[in-house]
């Protein structure tokens, strides 16, 4: 039961799940699964690695949020968005994608969890001129955090901040980022039995 199974995880952690939200992740996986047979969307094939490698990863980042709009920026199949989504109904967020395959299983999760935070968008970043900039942009596995800075500078308000999802960190890579950018923090993530190491790197722009 990918239910119990989730339980069993969310109980190594801090984080206040309600069932309600728990079977949301659960059918979200569940989703992703069928979907995955036709569409290839991760490459993990096992429902219950899902659980731990997709959602928990996800979600941890969860309690690291500061304000109320958020994108996700190469959301891929919808990660971290969805999850988060699920987790924070208080919150906004846009998932951003330039494959339609992606956005078309976004879009039917989002139907199918009756989500009213989430909002699908097609495109390219660097392409994305959005309406209101965000508090917060977040991304997993998405470029190097120079690519992530560069490509991605025009989305955040004067106050946001910029949430790199990360394996091992690579000093290097941290040294490399663009002019006019600061680390404000480098955070161990702690996945209940994943069996990687997992960081969160948040970045500022610099007031002038």
């Amino acid at each position: 039961m990918l239910a119990t199974r989730l339980a069993e995880l969310v109980a190594q952690t801090d984080l206040p799940l309600s069932s309600e939200q728990q079977q949301q992740l659960v059918k979200l996986v569940e989703l992703l699964n069928k979907w995955n047979k036709a569409y290839n969307l991760t490459s993990i094939r096992d429902p219950k690695q899902m659980l731990v490698s997709h959602i928990m990863d996800s979600i941890v980042v969860g309690p690291h949020l500061q304000g109320k709009r958020f994108i996700d920026v190469g959301t891929g199949p919808g990660l971290p968005g969805l999850p988060l989504a699920i987790c924070n109904p208080d919150k906004e967020f846009v998932l951003l994608d330039s494959l339609g395959k992606r956005i078309r299983f976004i879009t039917t999760v989002v139907h199918s969890l009756g989500l009213k935070n989430v909002t699908p968008v097609q495109s390219r970043v660097e392409e994305y001129q959005p309406e209101q900039k965000f508090d917060g942009v977040l991304s997993r596995a998405f470029a190097s955090l120079n690519d992530m800075l560069s490509w991605c500078h025009h989305l955040p308000d004067d106050n946001g901040h910029f949430y790199a999802l990360k394996g091992q960190l690579d000093p290097e890579e941290m040294q490399a980022i663009p002019a006019g950018f600061e680390i404000l923090q480098q955070q161990e993530l702690l996945v209940p039995e994943l069996d990687a190491q997992r960081h969160l790197v948040m970045v500022k722009k610099q007031s002038n």
